[in-house]
């Protein structure tokens, strides 16, 4: 017997195949560009080469690849869970935490229809500990430096530049400052 009513394993199932719906969505409109995705840079710019490129605008491209494939792997992780969920409810064990045999709260499933676990089971997802190669070669900068760098320059910070340019006054027209004088008299 599950301690969610029908009208809410309703609900949440719903939501669960709205949502799957969106992602087979997201899947079918964006699959050329999934399937570039998978394709060197060279042809998913359609570049004939990448020498004549700024390094910042390759740069940029590999990012913008990078940020695309870890997307769409949370997507296709999401829609997984989805179809997982969808066959819990099938099974009669939706809402029934998998690590502890918990139910989970109807709030945390309206909020994560897909979730398999209560809050206190959920796993951890591990964090990539893989760093840029260049960190292996990089030193720190000398202590001090930087330090007093805009203060000698001649050049100042945001910060200071209202003050700077108060000194000299301000734009206002005779009526503004008339004004600006009478609401400062006022303020006393």
């Amino acid at each position: 017997m599950s301690h969610l009513s029908d009208t809410q394993l309703s609900q949440l199932k719903k939501q669960l195949l709205e949502r799957r719906d969106e992602l087979t969505q997201h899947f079918e409109q964006n699959d050329e560009e999934n399937t570039l995705l998978g394709d060197s840079l060279r042809v998913s710019t359609g570049e004939l080469s990448a020498a004549d490129n700024h390094p910042a605008d390759v740069g940029t491209e590999t990012f913008e690849r990078s940020r695309d494939l870890a997307i769409n792997e949370n997507l296709i992780r999401e829609r997984s869970e989805i179809d997982a969920a969808l066959e819990r409810m099938d099974e009669g064990t939706y809402g029934i935490c998998q690590a502890s045999g918990e139910e989970i709260p109807f709030e945390r499933l309206e909020a994560i229809p897909w979730t398999a676990y209560t809050v206190e089971h959920t796993p951890v997802r591990e964090v990539s500990d893989d760093r840029p190669i260049e960190e292996q070669v990089m030193t720190r900068p000398p202590s001090g430096a930087g330090e007093g760098r805009q203060e000698h320059s001649g050049r100042f910070d945001d910060a200071q530049a209202w003050e700077a340019a108060e000194e000299y006054g301000n734009s206002d027209s005779p009526a503004m400052a008339a004004k600006r004088d009478v609401k400062d008299y006022n303020d006393l």
